[in-house]
């Protein structure tokens, strides 16, 4: 596993239209302007987009050395053209005509693996994850992770990994083996530090790698107002309150609520890897910035006093997690 997971990574949902609609130049130059700042671990799913987000990034890294970087893509939905016209995707605007279909069987996991390397045009996945089980878990756990299992035995990937929105059905995963990381999103952040009790100490010990995406909870840690989301929708005003008590105890100590959002899950040993979701060149610079602003020590104390942070995350100087 080593030299697969640097400390800072690109999500590229936003890439694929999540919310309102991006375009090819606009994409391409986001992760163009990624690779010159150092950027090399990219994550992309068939859902992105359907099938655009995997295009657009196959488009500008095609032209890069291969061994240079690491692309993660998912299984578990396959891109399938509708019989009659389908309505608009309630995330993802501007998309292809193809609609994304479910399928964790192994069958289906061998085709989506084809057909996500026939987008990117890379030759090679690094890391496959199985995408949103949530209501697959019987037909994942049989069909996906066999196929998995036989992809990376024969060398075609890296690395077996699931991604989810949920760390309940991961921490399951987890203890069935075979998983080398789990790309987590939104459990692990300074608004929700649900997966820190039980999931983080359990990966920490069976030495599984987390990717920590949706550190923002969908733009309510990055400008905590009323409208904003969490989890993809619009925030519950008991969460859009407790993310301005966050942002008024930085400010206190002259930090932007971004910075303690992006800096925070890195600081627990089992997380390897933050991914930014830039959707234009000036988020993805503004989140770079975030990643070195100074922080002292006594926010996190602030925080901890305040109730906003439970007294067991790790954060410089105050242990680590078991």
């Amino acid at each position: 596993m080593a030299g697969l997971f640097p400390p800072l990574g690109l999500g590229t949902a936003p890439l694929g239209g999540l919310y309102s609609p991006v375009s090819d130049e606009q994409a391409h130059e986001v992760i163009g302007a990624a690779w010159d700042r150092g950027i090399r671990f990219f994550d992309t799913a068939p859902l992105y987009g359907h099938g655009a987000s995997e295009r657009r990034l196959g488009a500008v890294l095609r032209g890069k050395p291969r061994d240079s970087f690491v692309v993660a893509t998912k299984v578990g939905r396959l891109l399938r053209r509708p019989d009659a016209p389908a309505p608009e995707d309630a995330y993802y605007k501007d998309t292809p005509p193809e609609r994304p279909v479910f399928d964790f069987s192994y069958d289906g996991v061998m085709r989506s693996f084809e057909e996500s390397l026939g987008r990117l045009g890379l030759g090679r996945i690094d890391i496959l994850h199985v995408h949103d089980p949530d209501a697959h878990e019987a037909e994942a756990a049989g069909g996906a992770l066999r196929a998995l299992a036989r992809l990376r035995a024969e060398g075609a990937i890296r690395a077996v990994g699931a991604g989810m929105n949920q760390w309940q059905m991961l921490a399951r995963l987890a203890e069935t083996g075979g998983f080398d990381c789990f790309l987590l999103a939104g459990r692990y952040t300074l608004l929700d530090h649900s997966a820190l009790g039980e999931f983080l100490p359990l990966c920490a010990r069976r030495g599984i790698r987390i990717v920590a995406g949706g550190v923002y909870n969908s733009g309510l840690l990055a400008d905590p107002r009323p409208g904003a989301r969490f989890n993809y929708d619009e925030a519950p005003p008991e969460l859009v309150a407790r993310a301005r008590r966050l942002e008024a105890a930085c400010r206190s100590h002259g930090v932007p609520l971004r910075a303690a959002a992006v800096q925070f899950p890195r600081f627990h040993p089992a997380i390897a890897t933050v991914l930014a979701g830039p959707r234009s060149v000036a988020e993805l610079d503004d989140t770079i910035a975030m990643t070195r602003v100074p922080i002292p020590a006594a926010l996190w104390d602030t925080l901890r006093a305040g109730g906003l942070l439970p007294p067991d995350a790790p954060t410089p100087g105050h242990g680590a997690a078991p």
